[in-house]
């Protein structure tokens, strides 16, 4: 969740959370004023063409996406090339992740085997790539058998209720200690999660503190430190003390089990 310098912004902002869910106020601003050059666009493209389009079941309006540049969530980008380029370097025989997007578990199962983990499991059939309904805080795996594993902007949802799960306070904690338990010694763990000024955005995200993250993971050992920072830079091998008051940055730690 973002958080904006102005006091009026942020209440701004606090207010279009609570009514985005019913109605998007920004979306009704861009469908009202879209629909003008939607229109202008259709009779201009009907007029070039000898196939004419008829106005009826065939329109399907998109308004929203003629910007200058495309918008893209910074911590999802970066970290999904973080975990994958490290993976690769790695070269695991098998990899599991928990609960990341499905598409980074399609991706890594392009070079590796990869086994993906969902309370919300996906239909798909890859060759290389095997679904699991499971819950994070009671994984189907042994101590110590996972030896690559992933968690990527996942820890910070448990507990809230937001996908279904039951509500835990100590959602993230929990999911942290399975993560740890099901760590093979000597494997890999790459989580991300959001940091800074410790806080709870009800049901959407926890926002921690990276010196809690680590004391979550305290049996295992840090082998690197990464972040997405407020401004949304992406920056390899730095200080996590420095992130511990930022509003909402995007920490990826990568653990190992000795």
């Amino acid at each position: 969740m973002r958080v904006y310098k102005s006091k009026k912004i942020n209440t701004l902002y606090f207010l279009y959370r609570l009514i985005s869910p019913v109605i998007d106020p920004i979306h009704v601003y861009q469908g009202v004023t879209g629909y003008l050059w939607y229109a202008k666009d259709f009779f201009n493209y009907n007029s070039k063409t000898k196939t004419k389009i008829k106005i009826g079941l065939d329109l399907f309006p998109i308004l929203n996406e003629k910007v200058k540049n495309t918008p893209f969530d910074a911590h999802y980008f970066y970290q999904q090339l973080w975990a994958f380029e490290k993976v690769l370097k790695n070269k695991p025989k098998e990899h599991v992740d928990i609960a990341s997007t499905y598409e980074m578990s399609g991706y890594l199962s392009k070079i590796v085997k990869t086994t993906f983990v969902d309370i919300r499991p996906i239909r798909t059939s890859l060759k290389n790539l095997t679904v699991i309904d499971g819950n994070i805080l009671n994984l189907r795996f042994k101590n110590n058998s996972v030896k690559s594993l992933s968690c990527l902007h996942v820890v910070e949802h448990i507990g809230l209720g937001r996908y279904g799960d039951a509500i835990n306070p100590d959602g993230t904690k929990k999911a942290c200690h399975e993560l740890t338990r099901v760590l093979a010694k000597g494997g890999y763990l790459y989580i991300s999660t959001p940091i800074g000024k410790e806080r709870i955005c009800f049901n959407a995200h926890r926002v921690t503190p990276p010196e809690i993250i680590l004391n979550f993971f305290k049996d295992l050992t840090l082998v690197s430190f990464s972040v997405v920072d407020d401004k949304g830079r992406f920056m390899e091998d730095v200080d996590y003390r420095k992130y511990s008051q930022a509003d909402y940055s995007c920490g990826m730690f990568l653990f190992t089990k000795k």
